[in-house]
């Protein structure tokens, strides 16, 4: 029997108000306003005052989280932190992150805060739950593979991860920077279906795109398996969230 797990820390209810959501953005640019267009798009509201307040740092100076976990830079923490503090003191109620790989720094970002901070890997592990399947397949960034986020969590809840090879993961991290440095060809969604193919091919029922820049060059129309959206379970979460309504 799999255990139930909150993401993130319990969040107070009080029906008189709506929450805040505050947003760790910026890594990179267009997964930040992909979260952001979903999120209004996914919002039930009948004019601007129906949608959820955001508070948003879209900071794309944080240095490279891949190298930082890599060892080879300093650690991203405190920048991190920092960006949390300056949310919780402008007002946010909560906090999200729309980057996979930075949750490598959530233990600093929850200790410079004393809001909670819903973690995106938690999310979409417990998304996993309600599907019939044992293999996950990850779709994520070196650095948050290396730092075995999505293999800890998913292991933690009886699933079993499948990974890319080391050749594929660097054919995948060419395609992400492609993806930041503002590439659109054709080629990058061919290759996207390509990697999600070979995921399937080592055994995964499941896949998960693990690395918010993956939605911007693939959809669940381009896989032959079920594809499980992070950047989309976090909003649903975070409206979720904002509308101040209790966890099941």
């Amino acid at each position: 029997m799999r255990s139930r797990s909150t993401p993130g820390r319990m969040m107070k209810t009080n029906p008189q108000r709506e929450l805040i959501a505050g947003v760790l953005g910026g890594l990179g640019p267009q997964a930040t306003v992909d979260f952001m267009t979903k999120l209004v798009a996914a919002t039930d509201a009948n004019s601007d005052q129906d949608h959820i307040r955001m508070l948003i740092d879209h900071n794309p100076k944080v240095p490279n989280r891949h190298a930082a976990i890599a060892g080879t830079a300093p650690s991203v923490g405190p920048e991190l932190a920092a960006m949390a503090q300056k949310l919780e003191a402008a007002g946010a109620d909560f906090l999200v992150m729309v980057c996979n790989t930075a949750h490598a720094y959530s233990d600093d970002i929850r200790a410079a805060v004393s809001i909670p901070f819903v973690s995106i890997i938690d999310v979409v592990v417990e998304a996993l739950r309600g599907h019939s399947v044992t293999r996950v397949g990850i779709m994520a960034a070196e650095g948050c593979l290396r730092a075995e986020l999505y293999q800890n969590a998913l292991r933690a809840a009886e699933f079993e991860p499948v990974l890319w090879s080391d050749a594929e993961l660097q054919d995948f991290m060419q395609l992400v920077y492609r993806i930041k440095a503002g590439d659109c060809a054709a080629d990058i969604d061919t290759g996207m279906q390509e990697l999600a193919a070979s995921l399937q091919a080592h055994g995964a029922e499941v896949l998960v795109a693990g690395c918010t820049e993956v939605p911007l060059h693939l959809s669940a129309a381009d896989t032959a398996l079920p594809l499980l959206s992070s950047t989309d379970l976090l909003v649903r979460h975070t409206i979720k969230l904002a509308r101040n309504r209790r966890e099941d």
